[in-house]
C-alpha cells in the first residue's frame, strides 16, 4: 500500500575523489544494483543542504563543491524497493579525503571512473542517466 499523498523531492550526489573517480554503492534499496548515495529533503532544509547531510550520513564523507546536475522523475518504478513517486535532484560534489563508512543502506562500495562504471557496473538507471549528464557537461561523451 502507498501511503504517498505527494510526490517526495530528494537528492542524488554524484562524489568524486580527488583522482576523477566517482563513489558507487551497492544497496538493497535499488535490489543491489549499484548507485549512488542521496534521500530526503527535510523540511526547512535546501536541496544543497539536504545533499551534504545524505552524503555524510550515508558515507561518512565531507563534501564541498557541490553543482546542480539535472533532475529526474521515478514514479512508482519497481526498481526500487517499494512504490514511490521521486523528484530527483542530482548534485555533483568532491571530496578531498576520508574515510568511507556506510550506514545500513549500502553493502558495498566502489570507487571508478564514470565511463568504465556505465561499461562495467549494474547500475540503476536514473544513475546511468546521471552519469551520462555528468560525461555530457564534461565534454566525454
Amino acid at each position: 500500500m502507498n501511503d504517498q499523498l505527494f510526490p517526495e523531492p530528494t537528492v542524488g550526489i554524484l562524489i568524486f575523489n580527488p583522482h576523477g573517480e566517482l563513489f558507487l554503492m551497492k544497496t538493497h534499496k535499488w535490489h543491489g544494483k549499484y548507485g549512488v548515495p542521496g534521500g530526503h529533503i527535510e523540511l526547512g532544509e535546501t536541496a544543497v543542504e539536504a545533499a551534504r547531510r545524505e552524503a555524510k550520513e550515508e558515507t561518512g564523507l565531507e563534501i564541498y563543491d557541490l553543482r546542480f546536475l539535472c533532475w529526474q522523475e521515478c514514479i512508482y518504478d519497481e526498481q526500487f524497493w517499494k512504490p514511490r513517486h521521486f523528484i530527483f535532484m542530482d548534485f555533483t560534489a568532491r571530496m578531498d579525503e576520508g574515510e568511507v563508512v556506510l550506514n545500513d543502506e549500502a553493502e558495498e562500495f566502489i570507487w571508478m571512473a564514470p565511463q568504465k562504471a556505465l561499461d562495467e557496473l549494474d547500475l540503476d538507471s536514473y544513475t546511468v542517466v546521471s552519469i551520462r549528464a555528468y560525461l555530457e557537461r564534461a565534454g566525454a561523451a
